[in-house]
Parts: structure tokens; sequence; C-alpha cells
């Protein structure tokens, strides 16, 4: 396991398979200078990267708290996405902690200025990040400011369980939802909900990513996790054929969203593998996308005095069957 304080990003997630080969699952690059490289952020994906303030695309990058508006940074057309032009992925972040005993435990520390890509208050952002005995890894936000403000915070790691090999459409996926958040033409959530029974959004039973999807676009959804508390419980779920290696993602947080990697650009990674559309794929936990300007949605304003907090764990199995 590789963690860089640059963007917290997770640069190396690598298993041993059941026949002693190693895997490494996620999607990112040898060395960190290739972070920064030229055709990397022409098409910038957020490989492995912490994302914030805001995770997913807020409408017309506006906000409104306390009857207050707030414009901000645009960097997807007239929306923000994943926290502006130079969100938390692109943050030298503190180290705070380090042990290796009894786990490897990382944690790194960001205070994000009263201002930044547009947002009131300073924030003060804290990522945990344990890796087991048991081939479970979880990281642990938490945060407090002093002004009210917008905060939905993910983590972006594109996995494959191949390797990182070829693509992920041949991979199964189970998602413990019944709904998906509805979308307006530029991917932000309006605030309705669709039923997926029956449809090709539907993988509430074990399905390959392939078999419905619209081969050229993929999945780019927001499902809404069917449960009633903020316990960590099982959101998600994927499993290779190839490798027999399953993933289980478990979290605190009320959506997973689903990206099949449409917009992966085509950059040498790990391994010496051409990486593309759809080399990998995204279960990002937050509250729902654009909720700060939608009142029926989860709360995602953070005030003085308050803390936010969400945990997620990624579990690791080696298995013959899904």
């Amino acid at each position: 396991m590789l963690i860089s304080n640059y963007g917290a990003i997770i640069t190396s997630f690598k298993i041993k398979q059941a026949d002693g080969k190693i895997n490494d699952i996620v999607l990112g690059f040898e060395k960190l200078e290739d972070y920064f490289s030229e055709e990397y952020l022409k098409d910038y994906p957020w490989f492995g990267s912490a994302v914030g303030r805001y995770a997913n695309r807020i409408k017309d990058a506006a906000i409104e708290i306390d009857g207050k508006k707030y414009q901000l940074s645009k960097n997807i057309g007239s929306d923000q996405l994943h926290g502006g032009i130079s969100g938390f992925d692109k943050k030298v972040w503190q180290t705070v902690a380090f042990t290796d005993d009894p786990y490897a435990i990382l944690e790194l520390r960001y205070t994000s200025p009263d201002g930044e890509e547009g947002y009131p208050g300073n924030l003060d952002v804290t990522i945990r990040f344990e890796l087991n005995n048991a081939d479970e890894l979880s990281y642990e936000y938490s945060a407090t400011c002093d002004q009210a403000t917008a905060v939905n915070l993910t983590h972006h790691s594109y996995f494959n369980l191949n390797n990182g090999e070829g693509n992920i459409a041949d991979h199964s996926v189970k998602i413990y939802a019944s709904h998906i958040l509805e979308q307006d033409t530029n991917l932000v959530a309006n605030g309705n909900y669709i039923e997926v029974r029956g449809t090709g959004y539907d993988f509430y039973q074990w399905e390959k990513i392939n078999k419905n999807w619209i081969q050229e676009d993929g999945y780019d959804q927001s499902y809404v996790i069917d449960r009633k508390d903020d316990k960590v419980s099982l959101v998600a779920e994927a499993f290779s054929e190839k490798t027999k290696i399953k993933l289980q993602v478990w979290s605190t947080e009320p959506v997973v969203h689903f990206y099949t990697g449409k917009w992966i650009p085509k950059v040498k990674g790990k391994n010496n593998h051409l990486y593309g559309l759809f080399s990998g794929f995204c279960f990002e936990t937050h509250i729902h996308p654009n909720a700060i300007n939608i009142p029926h949605f989860p709360n995602t304003i953070l005030r003085p005095g308050e803390k936010y907090y969400q945990k997620t764990v990624y579990k690791i199995f080696h298995t013959d069957v899904k």
C-alpha cells in the first residue's frame, strides 16, 4: 500500500492472489511526477485522490447558506465538480500520525482557508487511513469549521481487479440500492429519484458491468443506498472471474456514485499498462450530489461546533464464487 501526502492519493493497493501473483487493484502511476504531467492533467480523472470540499457536481457552481449566496469556482462548464479548480486532490497534506503497530495507520491533515474555491470559512480536515491484517483498507474523514460552510467529502480510487489490465467491462457488480438520482443533461442531480428495478441501472443482484450498459457512456450514476441509518454497512461489491478477487465497500454514507471511467485519458500507468476509457471503476461514497441546493436532500452544511465525519472500508476477499 502506497499513499502520497500530495492529494492524499492512494497510488498503489497490492494484493497477493491465491496463486502467489501480486495484483495492484487501483489505477495510478509509479512516479509521483506523472500526476503532474500535461497529458494527465488535460483530461484530469482524479486518480485515487481525496475530494473536497464538495464531492460530485454543484449546479451553476453556486450555493446559499443562511440567506447569503456564494459563487464557487467553475471547472466543468457552468458547474463545479469535486471541489473546483484546485480542490483537496491538488493540496499537500500535512502528515500528523504514522505507525505500523498493530496496523498500518496514516493520518493526514489539511486546512482549507476561507474563500478557497469560493467556499466560506476555514475548514480543518483530517483523513485517517488504516490497513489491517485482514486486507481491509479504511479511510475516515473528520472536519470542523469556524463559519457555516458546505462539506461533502469522498475519495476517488479507480479499481481494476485484473491488476490494472484491460478494461472493467467484464467485472461483476452488486449495489445495494433500488434508486438512483436523476441527473440533468450536465449530470447534475436535480432532486428526483429513479427506481432501478428492471432497468439497465439495476445492480441489486450481481450483473456484469457491460450486460446492460450503453457502451459509449458506461455508468456515471449516484445510487441511493437502501438503509435507514448512518452506520457502517455494505453498499457495493465487485468481483473478477479472472483473478478471483472480490471487493466489498462498506460506508456510513447514503450514496455510492458508480462511475466506470468514460473520461479516463489515454496515459501510461503502472506496469506499463495503457489506460483509457473504462480502464477502472469508482465507488465514490458521499452524501447526495448538489444536496446544498436541494432542500429535501440530506444536509451538507457544517456549522461551528459541529464535526463532520464519514468512514468507508474496502474489504478484499479471495474467492472462487461471488
